[in-house]
């Protein structure tokens, strides 16, 4: 866990609302030092968020598109931590929303702080981002590598070493996707911070990278994390008992894009043992073939061998698995004791005992605390397949899956059955403010199956619509003769998927955005029409072609008129604004199917309870992810597009109703094959003002 910081906390000076309500009121300073526009639904939830900051209290806050909800946390934020004297911990989705929050978002904070005298003793304020300790370089780790890498590396891995110690001369942060190339993983893994080698006693935070981003984040009033470190470091432990505090002593925090607060926090909540995790560990202690390894130098061939028992057990044991339980499919869930033998625990019961007595040889140091490190982490698989074995969480469900080219890894998982609980006492039952937003957290308006979701049902919610004209800036058409697919007929369905979604790009100029819940379907529409798009001069991008989803969106928004096909993780967080992106296409209403072990044993949850899973799971969350579908059309006031439905199911089932709730504007057009030269208008020009998107036909 990040360690306390060095502060005592203070009560407040300022009253926080009324300030807030200065900087974004209409004619505040916000308009009078950064000429932006004034946006009611940002300063309502600016004035919210802070009045829960000072009471310390919770809050849900849904924020359209384009509210601007990065400032109106930010800002309170920032002065109440100066204030208070009490770290201000964000947490965003990924990596780079850290990034930018950190570039772009702080900066401007900054700029208003200086340009008004009030607000001037904000401007001095401290940020600091921090990502897993696995992504730093640590040079006492590296030079221990150093030191030792006759022992711990064969000969065609000491010249990436040596590129690695090379980069350590000059980089400023440390972190390895500095490093181009990404480095080699296996060498990676003996020189960054996740050891216990690296701490205190051994790393100088002048010199150590990540110790130095633990000094800056002691001193910082914002520290910016993201959801999956969030959650990693409150199921590592916590603060200690009775510490008032998140993640940080004192604390409070913002958990932006907090749609997805479930999903990663059920994530990471749970277990997650792999054959490669635990044979590459027990290899890094002794690998016979490389005849390297950290304790080589420091034990007798009898405690050798006992490491190559375990690495054998240990082969055996997810072979085995994989063989009978994995043979037919690659998920299969646990839920009956006696499922298979404890085979492996004995032998990694002895390779533990064997690094205790390696341990009582060696002096204390950087090299006592990188073994004993090892040591650590041998009986936390031992510990962690004994309670998979015995089912010993019984609110968990446990699952195996096999992965790989060869579907030669084995992986056990565990994750909570219903994350609220959680939550509720690692969040909300601590009289902290914690703030969660994020532009679809409602369902049909209702905010209440979210907060029940996360374990939040008392908490105080609000809701603000995004300023964006979509009634003039968005033109909505819903296909009503697209057949849906069966088990019968899976032909027809996607040869008229195929036609609509060619005929649907030729009617704009610029890109399209066409998303799938299927692989299947999307590989087979786009076999049918990637030579065609690229034949009309149309950069054409499918998820599944090697390049990386980061790289497909950078390129795609390059593109200007590209076309993207993408599935699951193209459905949120993809911010293609302007003519880059002018059509998004909805394949089919995104209902995951409940096959896997997570949403099977909630559904069976919720049958226990008496309630229909339909209604509490599977529509809820196809919900929320065709909100963040759909949301990727509109992401600046002069953005104009269409969006286009090829699911009938959205008008001929009773819960299409919430789905037609959810888009942005109530009026759509209905088209089919017959009519849709008539009702889809072409669209020429990109630029704001020069075309009216809105139908002149009410919906038919």
């Amino acid at each position: 866990m990040i360690s306390p910081n060095d502060r005592e906390s203070a009560p407040s000076q300022v009253f926080l609302p009324e300030i807030i309500g200065r900087a974004f009121a209409k004619g505040g300073y916000l308009q009078t030092a950064l000429q932006l526009e004034h946006r009611p639904q940002q300063e309502q939830m600016a004035r919210a968020v802070a009045a829960g900051m000072e009471l310390d209290e919770p809050l849900i806050f849904e924020a359209g598109t384009g509210v601007g909800k990065s400032l109106a946390y930010l800002l309170p934020g920032i002065i109440h931590a100066t204030e208070s004297q009490r770290p201000c911990v964000v947490s965003s989705h990924t990596i780079s929303l850290q990034e930018q929050l950190q570039k772009k978002d702080l900066e401007i904070c900054r700029t208003l702080f200086r340009g008004i005298p009030e607000l001037e003793k904000y401007a001095d304020f401290k940020s600091a981002v921090l990502v897993g300790k696995g992504n730093y370089l640590c040079p006492t780790r590296l030079a221990n590598a150093v030191r030792n890498k006759t022992e711990l590396f064969p000969t065609e891995e000491m010249e990436e070493l040596s590129r690695i110690a090379a980069w350590a001369e000059y980089t400023k942060t440390g972190l390895r996707q500095e490093l181009n190339p990404i480095p080699n993983y296996d060498v990676w893994e003996q020189v960054n911070a996740e050891g216990s080698a690296c701490n205190r006693k051994n790393c100088d935070h002048n010199s150590c990278h990540y110790q130095r981003a633990r000094a800056e984040m002691r001193k910082a009033q914002i520290v910016i994390v993201n959801h999956s470190l969030l959650f990693a470091l409150l199921n590592a432990g916590g603060l200690a008992p009775g510490a008032k505090g998140i993640l940080l002593p004192d604390d409070f925090l913002v958990i932006d894009e907090a749609h997805t607060t479930a999903e990663v926090a059920t994530e990471h909540f749970g277990a997650r043992i792999s054959s490669y995790g635990v044979d590459r560990q027990l290899k890094m202690l002794f690998n016979p073939k490389r005849k390297s390894g950290i304790v080589r130098k420091f034990a007798h061939p009898k405690q050798i061998q006992a490491i190559l028992d375990a690495q054998e057990a240990c082969q055996e044991f997810f072979g085995y698995l994989i063989a009978t339980h994995l043979a037919k499919h690659k998920i299969v869930r646990i839920s009956e004791l006696g499922w298979c033998e404890p085979t492996l625990l004995g032998p990694l019961k002895a390779c533990v005992q064997t690094m205790d007595g390696i341990l009582s040889k060696i002096e204390d140091g950087p090299m006592h605390d990188e073994i004993k490190d090892h040591r650590g982490r041998i009986h936390s698989y031992y510990t962690g397949i004994r309670r998979f074995i015995d089912l010993a969480e019984d609110d968990h469900v446990h699952w195996i899956e096999k992965s790989g080219r060869t579907g030669n890894i084995c992986t056990l998982r565990t994750a909570p059955t219903d994350i609220a609980p959680y939550l509720r006492e690692e969040l909300f039952n601590k009289e902290i403010s914690v703030t969660l937003t994020s532009a679809t957290l409602s369902i049909a308006r209702d905010m209440q199956p979210f907060k029940e979701k996360i374990g939040a049902e008392n908490e105080t919610s609000e809701m603000v619509d995004s300023p964006f004209d979509y009634e003039n800036n968005t033109r909505i058409y819903v296909a009503t003769d697209v057949p849906v697919p069966s088990p019968q007929d899976k032909t027809l369905a996607i040869e008229t998927l195929t036609d609509y979604i060619r005929y649907c790009v030729s009617k704009v100029s610029g890109g399209t955005l066409v998303l799938f819940t299927s692989y299947s379907d999307l590989r087979k529409v786009s076999d049918t029409l990637e030579a065609e798009f690229l034949k009309q001069g149309r950069p054409f991008f499918a998820q599944g072609q090697g390049m990386g989803r980061t790289d497909m969106a950078n390129a795609f928004r390059e593109a200007g008129n590209g076309v993207l096909f993408g599935t699951d993780s193209f459905w949120t967080g993809v911010d293609v604004p302007g003519p880059s992106l002018e059509q998004v296409i909805i394949t089919r209403l995104p209902f995951d199917v409940p096959t896997h072990p997570i949403p099977e044993a909630k559904s069976e949850l919720i049958k226990e309870r008496g309630g229909n899973p339909f209604a509490e799971l599977n529509l809820p969350e196809a919900l929320v992810k065709f909100r963040q579908g759909v949301g990727r059309l509109i992401r600046t006031k002069s953005d104009q597009g269409i969006i286009t439905i090829l699911d009938s199911r959205i008008l001929q089932k009773s819960y299409g109703r919430q789905f037609l709730q959810s888009l942005p504007k109530p009026k759509f057009i209905r088209i089919s094959k017959v009519d849709r030269d008539e009702r889809f208008q072409e669209i020429h020009s990109p630029l704001p003002g020069r075309r009216n998107l809105d139908p002149d036909s009410p919906n038919r």
